[in-house]
């Protein structure tokens, strides 16, 4: 017997019959067949497979058999998800499978009302379709009727677990699913599905600490790709090449700023596209419209940001094109994913550079991904601040803890954590009326003015999020809600109307009522524009390192356009002092007196480290980037010269000013903040790795119109 009927037959016979005569399918992939026996048997899994690779069926037919064969009764399992769009694009896919066996899926987010919700307590659903933030408020909700709903679960299921672990958001699900775990009062299996990682047997041994887990599939493909790089030079020559390359496709163009997504949108839109419009700054409605009209539709552009990597389903795709480039070959994995599905074909992604650093990036990271290598996710360390937020949500969710036992939660749910820090941090929360304690007998800990007044607030919404909302504002067209913008958006320095850009379309504001946070426009024949808060990314230094080798040895494993090889060309040339394993320091002329540039193309966070370290020496450090250090000297790394562990004043107040958003820091003492910031400031490894490289001086002395700036 082979391995895929040996799979199949142990699947429920149920589950069988709808997969070969419901779905028509001939047989299971190979990742669909690895996983029937581990998820059958009860461990705990990650699934790995590539973009369209059939994750979700992988893991939802030995579930269902499961349930039918052990004859699991109302709500069993949950489906969590990092964002909305993905649970609604889900949901009719999975009511199928669940319908052809007569079971039930429910979907429970803030979009959803709260009739339907409670139709779900009445009558539960057999899956549970939500995210971190609707499962914390069902878990601390004062309606107990949504916390029981959950006492049935017996199996969760992390859907796009890479998404998740890279930030605190997925030391948040570990928390709930042990929260989830103790509620139900039995293990729980845990799967966890993902597309493009590193290292999977580390996040999944991280999520389910302790326990015994399997690694089912691989990550990506060894399937070829058609892949080309062009150099356009401006977002509006990009729209040019998109408007006359392949009509009658259906295209998907990823942008890594909301602000490009819309001005792409609307030059596309000004000659004739059809065009659709996908970011996290649309309402609901407007996303959900493009993204079934996109679907539908077969020739036609949608221009998205990040939004529409994570596994939404926008139908049979014939090309990939992305603006400039993302910042990792993972996320590169799953745009590219899109592609390539029907029979026969590859998978493509064109990459249209408006800049050098577009152009560079783009060619570092299918260079790295030919080299086989994706990033690995690593979680952050130290967090303090989502001590306080679960600590918060425990007392919540049991309406109140004596000390010890708060103290004995929390330890065990951050068993990796230093147990007397916890319980300092406590204290302060104590002290700073943050929780108030009763005095009384049994001594039960609650929350106290300042933190009913921080986050009592529309039924603690505030506590069910790990991180902070920018303030924005809601923009209506008469009833329809079209998206939100932020407040710099709608400020001019005149008194005529402010016009903006959102949904791929021009608005001239009307009225504004900033106490309802609301912006009333119609439409406007005006070019406008929008802002959103955000920053220019620090890149990896994988990532910087593979962008000096190719101005070293210009080898791009992708089809380069006469524009792009010439560009290349160029910039290789003006780098032409750089050398295999060592860094170049450059002497430039800046504003008012001769400078030095230090090469170390180390990326952000590790550039942040060596600027201190060479301010700390004497030399003042003027400014740095990816790629580069601005130094008043040349750069002299002395043979065992340490890493600071002490930042100079400059960089700690720049660590200050962050830890200001850092959600519930108010809950934390300067130092705790800081211990949460600096580790994801500060990368250590990669600047170690530069300080152990020579420095070559350049001895050219470049005017300041010739004075060289980062690719």
């Amino acid at each position: 017997m082979s391995e895929e009927q040996a799979a199949f037959d142990r699947l429920h016979p149920a589950v069988q019959h709808h997969i070969v005569n419901s779905l028509g399918w001939n047989g299971l992939r190979p990742t669909q067949q690895a996983a029937v026996a581990p998820i059958l048997d009860g461990q705990h899994c990650i699934l790995l497979a590539p973009t369209a690779g059939g994750k979700t069926e992988a893991a939802i037919f030995p579930v269902l058999s499961r349930m039918l064969s052990e004859d699991w009764r109302g709500l069993s399992v949950l489906y969590v998800c990092p964002i909305r769009a993905l649970l609604n694009n889900l949901e009719p896919r999975l009511s199928c499978y669940f319908g052809l066996v007569g079971r039930r899926v429910g979907v429970w987010h803030g979009d959803i009302s709260d009739s339907i919700k409670k139709r779900a307590i009445k009558d539960p659903p057999d899956l549970l379709l939500t995210t971190p933030e609707s499962l914390e408020g069902m878990l601390i909700s004062a309606n107990d009727d949504k916390r029981n709903l959950l006492l049935g679960v017996g199996l969760i299921i992390v859907d796009e677990l890479h998404a998740f672990c890279g930030d605190d958001r997925g030391w948040h699900v570990r928390c709930l699913i042990q929260r989830v775990q103790r509620l139900a009062g039995r293990r729980i299996q845990v799967l966890g599905l993902t597309a493009t990682v590193g290292n999977p047997k580390f996040l999944i041994d991280w999520m389910l600490p302790g326990q015994p887990t399997t690694v089912i599939g691989a990550g990506h493909s060894g399937i070829d790709a058609d892949l080309t790089i062009d150099f356009v030079g401006s977002l509006e020559n990009a729209a040019t090449v998109i408007f006359k390359l392949h009509a009658g496709e259906k295209r998907l163009v990823f942008c890594d700023s909301r602000a490009k997504t819309e001005e792409l949108s609307a030059v596309l839109r000004g000659f004739g596209v059809r065009t659709f419009v996908s970011h996290s700054s649309l309402s609901a409605d407007e996303r959900r419209q493009a993204e079934k009209a996109f679907a539908e539709e077969p020739n036609c552009v949608i221009v998205a940001t990040s939004t529409l990597e994570l596994g939404i389903d926008v139908g049979d795709l014939d090309r990939v094109i992305q603006i400039d480039a993302p910042g990792s070959v993972a996320s590169f994995l799953q745009r590219m994913g899109r592609t390539g599905r029907r029979k026969g074909e590859m998978r493509n992604c064109l990459f249209l550079a408006t800049d050098d650093e577009g152009l560079m990036i783009a060619s570092a990271i299918v260079r790295l991904w030919r080299e086989d290598f994706v990033e690995p996710i690593n979680p952050p360390v130290a967090p303090w601040h989502l001590v306080a937020q679960q600590g918060i949500a425990l007392i919540l969710q049991s309406r109140g803890l004596e000390r010890a036992s708060l103290e004995s939660q929390l330890t065990d749910i951050f068993f990796d954590l230093d147990s007397n820090k916890i319980s300092q941090i406590i204290s302060t929360m104590l002290s700073r009326s943050i929780l108030w304690e009763d005095e009384g007998i049994g001594g039960l800990i609650g929350l106290g003015e300042v933190g009913e007044d921080e986050f009592g607030r529309r039924h603690f919404e505030a506590i069910v999020s790990t991180f902070n909302s920018p303030l924005l504002l809601t923009v209506l067209h008469g009833q329809r809600e079209l998206g939100f913008v932020d407040p710099m958006s709608i400020r001019t320095n005149d008194e005529s109307a402010p016009t903006l850009i959102l949904a791929g379309r021009y608005w001239r504001v009307v009225t504004s009522d900033w106490r309802s946070r609301v912006v009333y426009v119609e439409p406007s024949e005006n070019r406008g524009k929008a802002s959103w808060l955000g920053s220019s990314r620090a890149l990896r230094l994988e990532l910087c390192q593979k962008i000096k080798a190719l101005l070293i040895d210009r080898k791009v494993p992708a089809v380069l356009s006469n524009r792009a090889k010439n560009r290349l060309d160029n910039l290789s040339s003006s780098f032409a002092f750089l050398e295999v394993g060592k860094t170049t320091a450059e002497k430039t002329v800046g504003a008012n007196q001769p400078e030095w540039r230090w090469w170390t193309f180390a990326g952000g966070a590790a550039n942040f480290l060596l600027a201190e370290m060479m301010t700390l020496s004497g030399n003042k450090s003027i400014g740095h980037d990816n790629f580069s250090i601005r130094l008043t000297f040349p750069p002299n790394v002395a043979e065992g010269m340490a890493l600071p562990v002490e930042l100079t004043q400059q960089g700690e107040k720049r660590i200050r000013q962050i830890g200001k958003d850092l959600k519930f820091s108010r809950c934390l003492e300067d130092a705790d903040v800081a211990a949460v910031i600096k580790p994801r400031l500060l990368d250590r490894g990669g600047a170690a790795s530069i300080t152990a490289q020579a420095i070559v001086a350049s001895n050219e002395y470049f005017a300041p119109h010739q004075s060289r700036d980062a690719p």
